[in-house]
Parts: C-alpha cells; structure tokens; sequence
C-alpha cells in the first residue's frame, strides 16, 4: 500500500542560533529584537529563514550570524531540532538550532557602534517567544555536559589567554566554582591540551603566561 499523500500546506522551516559570551563574569545570550509579528517587540533567539541558496542549515546559520552579528569564522555545531504545530502561531514549523560561543571582545567589535543584538545573562533571562526559553537551557546543558570533558569552554576565550582566565571561563561556563585549580592546571598539560605563546598579561601585579589551544576541540580522559 503506497504512503498517503500528505497535503500541500506550507511548513515553517528556519534556523535559531544559541549565541553564547560572557559578560562582567557571567554567561550571557545572544539576543535581537523582532520587528515583525509574530512577537513583535520582543527579544528573541537570532535566526532566519533557509533559503534556497543555502547548501545546508549551517549554511543558514552561518549566514544568519554574519547578517546580523557581523561575525564570521566562530565556533559553531548543531543543537537539536525542534518541531511541532504549537511552537509557532503560524502554524507548523521546524527549526534546526544552534550552539555558538565567541569572546566578547570579537562580539563588541562584530556589531560596532549600532549594536542590534542585546546580551542578557543566563540566570536572569526572562520567558522568550516561541519555544526559545527551551532553546537557550538545551544549548546550555550542551556546554556544560560537553564543557566536562572538552575544552569546549575555551571557545569563549580570545586566542590567546592565560591560565587563570581559562579556569575562570570554565567556572563560569559550567556554573560551577567546584574546579579543582591545581588538578585543573595538571590536566590541561599531561594531555598537551594547551601551549605557551609568546607573550605574558599583567595579573595582580605579576606577568602570567599566555597560552592558545592546541586543537579546536580537545577531550579529557574523564570528567572534571
């Protein structure tokens, strides 16, 4: 018996990006303000339509962050897709997320003097439109689980950086203060995870060492 023909009612299919930084020592989101219904007025995750020309959803997203973010060569990996015919009052929709981290200094410089995106810290974030809310807590359980054993965190950390900054992003990142410093610092070098450059930073009143990733993303042996 050959399958039913589905009826040709248009389904909404778009992109939303997590976009993650940290802000005064908290971990913030990403959001733009909609000019259109629905929710007109209020922020809301970025994203956009897929288009045609998009070769994928990354494609989407990508382009999506570059038109309205200004950012382009990020870390960025999909979320999770969420679907449903309540999700949108427009009916029923499909969006492909995803997660992206950047450091705010290359954020303030992306967006410029007109800033169209607002950060708003994660423990302090109100209801968003649509299914968002949902959105931004998978995004974040992603960092922190995968933030366990990776040096995922790192992403939000300029090129170069020194060793306390990193334990600090991933306290932050985790939400968590519960790093074991010394241990911290034992793993990242047994695992070669990261190198010295050249270059120091003046920290409470003493040079420290910068250092880069070795890899784009390295895992642990075990959690932290």
């Amino acid at each position: 018996m050959s399958d039913t023909v589905p009826p040709p009612h248009a389904k909404i299919v778009t992109v939303d990006v997590v976009l993650l930084t940290i802000v005064d020592q908290a971990l913030c989101v990403g959001l733009i303000r909609r000019d259109t219904e629905p929710f007109a007025g209020r922020d809301a995750l970025i994203g956009g339509y897929v288009r045609d020309e998009d070769r994928d959803t990354l494609a989407t997203a990508t382009r999506v962050l570059q038109q309205k973010a200004g950012l382009d060569g990020f870390f960025i990996e999909q979320l999770a897709t969420f679907s449903g015919r309540t999700r949108d009052p427009r009916g029923w929709s499909v969006s492909v997320t995803y997660l992206a981290l950047t450091p705010l200094d290359r954020l303030l410089k992306a967006m410029g003097t007109t800033p169209q995106i607002a950060l708003h810290p994660i423990a302090r974030l109100a209801p968003l439109p649509f299914d968002h809310s949902d959105i931004v807590a998978t995004a974040v359980e992603r960092l922190r689980s995968k933030g366990a054993y990776s040096t995922l965190p790192a992403r939000l950390l300029p090129e170069t950086f020194t060793l306390s900054e990193l334990i600090a992003t991933y306290q932050i990142a985790l939400g968590t203060p519960r790093i074991d410093k010394s241990s911290f610092r034992r793993k990242l070098m047994e695992l070669n995870l990261v190198r010295p450059v050249d270059g120091y930073r003046e920290t409470g009143g003493r040079q420290a060492q910068l250092y880069e990733l070795t890899l784009p993303i390295s895992v642990f042996d075990r959690r932290l």
